[in-house]
């Protein structure tokens, strides 16, 4: 069994069309002999905030030494998110052993298990296999149940924020919901509740009453929020201090929850440090919770997909971009009470750009679309998360992504492609509106700075490039470099990517390659290794030095090949962002120069 053959068995047992109840997980789990009963847990229901309050949780546990399981749902871009240890997903040649351990077994069962009961057997079987000192584990459904209920009285059952969510499953009232959510209360169990609303409240309470177990709030008075920004948020409990990167109110109330939590498995005798604490907040990773994906242009993504995440969504607005509009990038599904979101949303509104979410459910993007148009406000459909980014990032505005997880992924996936190519538009445009008198003179001022460099002056071969259209114009280098008896090569580009460095024979004629790039007709080839310095071409750059070459890569697969070379990015002001959206092989530089400095 491949990995992709093990995700396509497991989703081949749709959730929604089997009843809910513990009856197969148990029978599942006890024929593969109850690894369950091999752990410790941290059992944690809710409505909302259950998935962040989780991760902060595995983080702290992780910070104070322990090897940590965490169980979530569902995932963002692979589907082994929702099985990790120690912060790394569950490989997916593991997941395809472990299916095929598990599938003769299910399949031998008269009621087969569902999707979400499969996943829970296959993370229980993984994280006893893996020796797990505690597994953070998310309930799916509900609580009392849902397959992860049916484990032993964890070392916390923890109830985060409660409001109307599968009501068809779960009852339609909030007393009804939270009735269901607190069935992962156990005799004798240490419950952690949230600071929810009264009816809430009363009922938790009734439930630890009736199940003899101890109740924790986690109240909203000793949580003091000292400041905040889109780099992260600064507060106090209980006159402590910390750093938290999620943002928003209600995030804060999740890491109050998280506080408590930690206050009872310290009463149960885990050892966890104050500074593990402060580290595993200051460290947590939460993607697609009003997740800030770029600065410059603004871009936030936000996976929230009920009237909840929408009210949560529209205080962070409030609080974070205050007076200003937003065009949303938005998709849901049509079995969500959209109508209630886009109402919450409309006051931040300049326009819509919907989609589909790859979901049988979804609402379709056109249909969305003559919805949002329908009650004024300017909205076009598109076919395509890719073309969807594109499409908001042309409109200007701070763009902010939301109405389903089923989406976010998707989003998530093809967001750094569309904006390094955004990034790249915009810089060139400016660089290419620099007059011809201009970018000579400021191409002077370049070249004076390149030679007093240290390492300029401390090179013998020296690798440059001759101006393509509106780049810097480097001659001037090339021609004291011979001065100053430093050999000077070029970059010859070949096909996938592949440069080599030359040396013209001498008196040979330049010519111009496929891309219209100066090279010499005859040349013979360097090795990359005796290179001292590389001055490199980009198409956008930051202070930090991270750079964006043209697209087609030959910069980034040929530097790491000149193993003692400096390097040194050469740009015009105009090219600078505030921050460069770089991946893996987007080579940062040991300097950058500009006309007006040297970074």
């Amino acid at each position: 069994m491949t990995p992709q053959d093990a995700v396509a068995y497991i989703e081949n047992y749709t959730w929604s069309t089997t009843r809910l109840g513990l009856e197969r997980t148990r029978t599942l789990l006890a024929r593969l002999g109850d690894p369950q009963k091999q752990l410790k847990f941290i059992h944690v229901a809710g409505s909302n905030g259950k998935g962040s309050t989780c991760a902060m949780l595995d983080s702290v546990l992780r910070s104070a030494g322990y090897r940590t399981g965490l169980y979530t749902s569902p995932y963002i871009l692979d589907f082994c998110e929702r099985i990790r240890i120690n912060g790394e997903n569950i490989l997916g040649e593991e997941l395809a052993r472990i299916t095929d351990a598990v599938r003769p077994v299910a399949d031998e069962m008269e009621d087969h298990p569902s999707q979400f009961e499969l996943v829970t057997a296959i993370a229980m079987q993984y994280f006893a296999e893996q020796h797990c000192d505690i597994v953070v584990l998310e309930v799916g459904m509900g609580g009392a149940l849902d397959s992860t209920n049916v484990i032993d009285c964890p070392e916390a059952a923890v109830i985060t924020n409660i409001g109307l969510e599968h009501t068809e499953y779960l009852g339609n009232t909030l007393e009804q919901i939270a009735q269901a959510k607190g069935g992962i209360i156990k005799p004798g169990c240490t419950t952690v509740c949230y600071d929810n609303v009264p009816e809430v409240m009363r009922t938790i309470e009734q439930i630890c009453r009736e199940q003899n177990a101890q109740l924790r709030i986690a109240r909203k008075d000793d949580l003091h929020s000292i400041s905040y920004s889109l780099h992260g948020q600064v507060f106090t409990w209980r006159g402590m201090e910390y750093v938290l990167p999620l943002l928003g109110a209600h995030q804060l109330r999740n890491a109050g929850t998280v506080l408590e939590t930690v206050s009872i498995l310290r009463k149960h005798g885990w050892s966890i440090p104050e500074s593990a604490v402060i580290e595993g907040l200051r460290s947590v990773v939460w993607p697609a919770r009003f997740e800030v994906l770029s600065r410059s242009p603004l871009f936030i993504l936000d996976g929230g997909h009920n009237p909840q995440c929408a009210h949560a969504l529209a205080r962070n607005l409030a609080d974070y971009l205050p007076g200003q509009k937003c065009t949303f990038l938005i998709g849901v599904l049509g079995d969500k009470d959209y109508r209630q979101m886009l109402e919450l949303l409309y006051p931040f509104a300049e326009r819509f750009v919907c989609l589909t979410p790859l979901s049988p459910r979804a609402l379709p993007a056109e249909e969305l679309a003559e919805s949002i148009r329908a009650d004024g406000y300017s909205a076009v459909a598109c076919d395509s998360p890719a073309v969807g980014i594109r499409t908001a990032l042309e409109m200007g505005s701070p763009v902010l992504a939301f109405g389903s997880l089923y989406l976010a992924g998707h989003i998530r996936a093809a967001f750094p492609r569309q904006m390094k190519n955004w990034q790249k538009k915009c810089t060139l445009a400016r660089r290419d509106a620099i007059s011809d008198v201009d970018r000579m003179e400021k191409s002077r001022r370049i070249c004076s700075k390149i030679v007093k460099l240290d390492a300029y002056q401390n090179a013998h071969v020296v690798f440059l490039f001759r101006a393509f259209r509106t780049e810097v114009n480097l001659s001037a280098v090339a021609e004291q470099a011979r001065r100053d008896g430093k050999l000077p090569v070029w970059p010859v580009c070949g096909e996938e990517s592949n440069m080599q460095a030359v040396i013209p024979d001498e008196g040979t004629p330049w010519i111009r390659d496929r891309y219209g790039i100066e090279i010499p007709e005859y040349f013979r080839p360097v090795d990359p290794e005796e290179i001292d310095l590389v001055l490199c071409p980009c198409s956008a750059f930051d202070r930090k030095g991270r750079r964006l070459g043209m697209g087609k890569g030959y910069y980034d697969h040929f530097l790491p090949a000149c193993k003692k070379a400096a390097t040194v990015l050469i740009a015009f002001d105009a090219q600078e962002l505030d921050e460069v959206f770089t991946d893996q092989y987007d080579q940062p530089m040991d300097a950058v120069v500009t006309e007006t400095r040297v970074l």
